[in-house]
């Protein structure tokens, strides 16, 4: 995020930080001395008591997985079974299916049901056909992670079948979508949850905080970025695919007639001949051939399941899939307020267009492969501000960019106040720097930030010299450890316990009541229907900004589920 930045300065962002969230009574130590941390907190967990969520005595919420891929993965990997429990997956890719138990070996998060449930893993049932889990009467609550266009119609299903649901991100593939799914949450008292996951990730939240706080001053811009370099030349050998077919290398050759990759591409998939042959077996077995069998499942073609993100009717495109995370990310250090516009650039500049009878660039495809955005959210001040001030013109420009021929700098967002600049680098890491005051001498990224409270929540920053020169400020400040040691939690764990603490404390008599100041009468998870609709808003809202290439002002009724007929999209 930050190109410029030498190792020595990075070890002072990242110390300032540290020492703000110290500061600001925000660090586990901090919520030790406290007495915040109890028994009753998820083993102790600092981000249960953030986030106000408990565990319980009794068994864990009986859960089914609808939809084994790449997330699919990740969720099984990151879960806790003592909160929720997996008892079935419903998944029609062979691949998927063998993938969700095994593991995948180049992705540690996506660790496999086996890993996670040893010899009970066996016991997981496994359908091809969603439909039949929701004939089980003992299963609670389902989890989605299916492609986007299929979001909605299976949330809603499985709600009208009395299952409370947490949904993978994008909520839907339209704004209407989203209207319907929160009405049949409301009318059926079930419980829906979308997978946001910054939503409990305590590093957004405590740098969120940081900024609430004042240390950074007036912040008027954001820059966020999720910039990939799919450039390099495809191997074309199967073998790093054979292990997800016993290790047979035939099952794991490209299938003929499905264009292959030519260039590396995470999202243009080899079409393994395992699957295909898998697939033609379950549509004998149902009695029709491939063709109807994908189709019922919601698929024009085997190619268009298994690349799925890359088709308009299935995906998103790169708003949806990565730029949704980055503006919600956005969202929640201006205090979740509404933007008031977006203007966009989307191009097709680099891999194929399937649209095209001939194209001779790599890996076609129908969605764009760099989109430029920039969105007008309101400051403070502004009368739709977190403050409800009168400055009209008080607001706060964010920038989003995701191109695919580039990978130099780390995802992730970099805020830019009067008084100082935080970087948030790809979930993990969080730098804090002070502005250079004309007073002092020295390079500002070589300052230690002194952060003196004012008043509970607040506080001031000024800069002082380092200890000692660049290479002392390397080194582990006073004697404690180092700024970061060891992965930080993405939100995944979190999002997941608190969305079964819900579920097992809910009470269907009180459902979605609200009380005589608005709020709901009962807990709902952070990242409830009504608030997910709002960063759907926000990601489909600037692709049509890059569609029609024109400014949009956003609508207030559109933030309104009620209103089943505001929506931003055409037709």
């Amino acid at each position: 995020m930050a190109i410029d930045l030498t190792p020595e300065q990075r070890a002072v962002g990242e110390d300032n930080f540290k020492k703000a969230t110290e500061r600001l009574g925000l660090t586990r130590r901090e919520l030790l001395k406290a007495g915040l941390i109890g028994a009753g907190a998820v083993g102790g967990s600092a981000a249960a008591i953030y986030f106000g969520y408990k565990g319980w005595k009794g068994a864990p919420v009986r859960a089914a997985l609808i939809g084994g891929g790449d997330e699919g993965g990740v969720l099984v990997g990151e879960h806790t079974p003592d909160f929720l429990q997996f008892v079935a997956v419903a998944e029609i890719r062979p691949f998927n299916v063998q993938r969700i138990f095994e593991g995948d070996p180049k992705s540690p998060l996506r660790k496999g049901f086996k890993k996670v449930y040893g010899g009970e893993a066996k016991n997981i049932k496994v359908y091809k056909d969603w439909r039949e889990i929701l004939k089980d009467d003992k299963i609670e609550a389902v989890v989605i992670a299916l492609p986007l266009h299929l979001h909605a119609p299976v949330a809603i299903e499985c709600m009208k079948a009395g299952k409370h649901v947490l949904c993978e991100k994008l909520m839907a593939r339209n704004v209407k979508q989203c209207k319907e799914m929160i009405k049949v949450a409301h009318d059926t008292k079930r419980i829906l949850s979308i997978g946001h996951q910054r939503h409990y990730s305590m590093l957004y939240a405590h740098s969120q905080e940081v900024i609430k706080s004042g240390i950074l001053g007036d912040v008027k811009h954001i820059r966020a970025l999720w910039h990939r370099n799919f450039s390099w030349p495809y191997n074309h050998e199967p073998k790093d695919f054979a292990w997800a077919f016993d290790q047979q290398v035939a099952k794991a050759e490209q299938a003929s007639g499905i264009p292959t990759p030519t260039i590396r591409d995470g999202w243009y998939q080899p079409v393994l001949k395992g699957d295909v042959e898998g697939l033609e077996a379950q549509a004998k077995e149902a009695g029709v051939d491939l063709k109807k069998y994908l189709q019922d499942c919601g698929y024009d073609s085997v190619e268009q399941l298994i690349r799925w993100r890359l088709y308009e009717k299935t995906g998103g495109g790169l708003m949806a899939e990565l730029g949704s995370h980055q503006l919600d990310a956005c969202s929640i250090f201006l205090g979740k307020v509404k933007p008031l516009s977006v203007t966009g650039v989307g191009s097709h500049v680099f891999f194929g267009d399937s649209t095209r009878t001939r194209d001779s660039r790599p890996n076609p495809r129908e969605i764009d492969d760099h989109i430029f955005v920039t969105f007008e959210f309101p400051g403070p001040n502004h009368p739709k501000g977190t403050n409800k001030g009168a400055d009209p013109k008080d607001t706060i420009v964010v920038t989003y960019s995701s191109i695919s021929t580039n990978g130099f700098e780390p995802y992730g967002e970099c805020l830019m106040g009067t008084r100082g600049t935080m970087i948030v680098e790809a979930e993990q890491k969080v730098l804090l720097f002070t502005e250079k005051n004309p007073t002092q001498k020295g390079d500002p990224k070589l300052m230690a930030v002194n952060v003196e409270a004012i008043k509970p929540g607040q506080a001031a920053a000024e800069s002082s010299s380092t200890w000692g020169g660049p290479a002392a400020s390397a080194a582990p400040p006073s004697g404690g450890a180092a700024p970061t040691s060891g992965p930080v939690s993405r939100g995944y764990r979190e999002e997941m316990e608190d969305f079964a603490y819900c579920v097992r404390n809910w009470k269907d008599d009180v459902g979605y009541a609200t009380k005589e100041d608005g709020s709901y009468a009962q807990r709902l998870p952070r990242c409830h229907g009504e608030v997910a609709m709002a960063d759907a808003i926000i990601a489909l809202t600037a692709n049509l900004a890059m569609k029609n290439n024109a400014r949009i002002v956003f609508k207030p009724e559109w933030f309104d589920p009620a209103k089943m007929d505001a929506v931003p999209e055409e037709g």
